[in-house]
């Protein structure tokens, strides 16, 4: 079998890189790439680099963000009393995208998994302690995955915090819209009913 030029492999081998994408996967962004016009190509290695150079990490959430604090941290409107605690920057454009929610945000850019050797001190943990630290925040808004590791990094932090007096809720989980009982693993269902409220 012939191999790829030495140039087309090298890009092949850093898009198979990036999470979610496999080998044939990566051959086609790498032929595609190769389908643009010179003025293309070079748009979207400059977007990468730009991006890469200006984005960086607010000094208070922990979000991403060009101009430190970001937009949410700096705008009066949002409220003070409730901080959203996510897994990752992704989170907090997704808690966004439902309009539903106008406090402020920690990102804790991981969580706690014995098994992959990450402890409390390898997430941005201490800085939500700093913060509400004389902060007018009265709830504290666990929203962590409901996987295993999200799980025991909600319950760490429920015990960490709850001794300062601030309230510690966790979003609900349950069946999706769409779902089919039947095909809910036992855990959902138990989240499910747990998260019911009064119609």
């Amino acid at each position: 079998m012939k191999q790829y030029p030495k140039s087309l492999g090298k890009m092949i081998n850093e898009f198979g890189k990036l999470p979610g994408v496999g080998e044939k996967l990566a051959q086609r962004l790498a032929f595609h790439v190769l389908s643009l016009s010179d003025g293309e190509a070079e748009a979207l290695a400059d977007s990468i680099l730009q991006a890469k150079h200006s984005i960086k990490y607010c000094s208070i959430c922990g979000n991403l963000t060009e101009q430190d604090p970001c937009d949410i941290c700096r705008d009066e409107s949002r409220g003070e009393e409730v901080i959203c605690v996510v897994e990752s920057p992704k989170d907090v454009l997704a808690m966004e995208r439902t309009k539903e929610f106008n406090g402020r945000y920690h990102v804790l850019h991981g969580t706690i998994s014995p098994i992959q050797g990450i402890g409390p001190d390898d997430i941005n943990l201490k800085s939500l302690v700093v913060r509400l630290q004389g902060s007018p925040v009265q709830e504290l808004i666990v929203a962590t995955n409901p996987t295993i590791e999200g799980e025991a990094t909600a319950m760490y932090i429920a015990r960490l915090i709850k001794p300062s007096g601030i309230k510690v809720t966790r979003i609900a989980n349950g069946i999706p819209i769409g779902g089919d009982l039947e095909y809910a693993d036992n855990l959902t269902l138990i989240r499910a009913l747990e998260g019911r409220r009064e119609i």
